[in-house]
C-alpha cells in the first residue's frame, strides 16, 4: 500500500519535472506490434552466403585459366575477357556486401542494388564467358562458370521475393507508424488535459 503510494507520487514528481516521460514509457511498451516481424529471406541468405565462399575460388580458377590461354585468343578477346573479369569481379563484391547488408538488415535500396548489380551485369556478362565459343572456355572454366551462374540466377529469383516481401513489409509498417502517431498524439492529449481541471 505505502509502495503504491510512493511509486505513484515519484510517477507525478517525475512526469513533472519530466513532460512527455510517460509517452516514451508507453512506446516502449507497445513495441511489439504488427509489422515488426523479420522478413529477410533464408534461401536468399544462403546462396549469398555460399556466394561468398565461392567466389574467391571462381575468380582465381578464372585468372589462372585466363592465364593459360591469353595468347591463343584473338586480341580483342583478350582485351574483353580481362574486361569482363576486372568488372566482374569488383562488381561481386559490392553486389554481395549490398545483398548481404539489404537482406539481413531488411534495407530495401540496398537490396535493390544488388540485385540490379546482379540483373544488369553479372548474369549478362557470365552468360558471354559461358556462350562465346571465341573466348575459348575450357571444361573446368565452363563447370566454374556454371556454377556461378547457379548462384546467380538463385540470386535473381529469391532477391526478386525478397524484395517483393519487403517493400510491402516496409508499406505495411510506414502506414503502421502513422496510426501509431495519432494514437500517441491523442494519449499525449488526454493525459494533458487530464492534469487540468476545468475552471467551471
Amino acid at each position: 500500500m505505502a509502495a503504491d503510494y510512493m511509486r505513484q507520487k515519484l510517477t507525478s514528481f517525475s512526469e513533472a519535472v519530466f513532460p512527455g516521460r510517460a509517452l516514451r514509457d508507453n512506446r516502449q511498451h507497445h513495441a511489439i506490434r504488427p509489422g515488426n516481424e523479420l522478413v529477410s529471406n533464408l534461401p536468399l541468405q544462403m546462396a549469398l552466403y555460399f556466394n561468398v565462399f565461392f567466389f574467391p575460388f571462381w575468380l582465381v580458377c578464372s585468372i589462372v585459366l585466363l592465364e593459360l590461354k591469353f595468347y591463343h585468343l584473338d586480341e580483342i578477346f583478350r582485351f574483353v575477357c580481362v574486361t569482363i573479369y576486372v568488372v566482374m569481379g569488383g562488381t561481386e563484391i559490392m553486389r554481395l556486401y549490398l545483398g548481404y547488408l539489404g537482406n539481413l538488415q531488411e534495407r530495401v535500396p540496398e537490396l535493390a542494388g544488388s540485385w540490379l548489380l546482379t540483373l544488369i551485369l553479372q548474369f549478362p556478362l557470365i552468360i558471354f564467358l559461358l556462350a562465346v565459343e571465341r573466348a575459348m572456355p575450357v571444361p573446368v572454366e565452363r563447370a566454374v562458370h556454371l556454377v556461378q551462374l547457379t548462384f546467380i540466377v538463385l540470386e535473381l529469383v529469391f532477391g526478386f521475393l525478397a524484395l517483393r516481401v519487403m517493400t510491402q513489409h516496409q508499406i505495411m509498417k510506414f502506414h503502421l507508424q502513422d496510426f501509431d502517431t495519432i494514437f500517441d498524439l491523442e494519449e499525449g492529449h488526454q493525459e494533458v488535459m487530464g492534469r487540468y481541471t476545468p475552471l467551471a
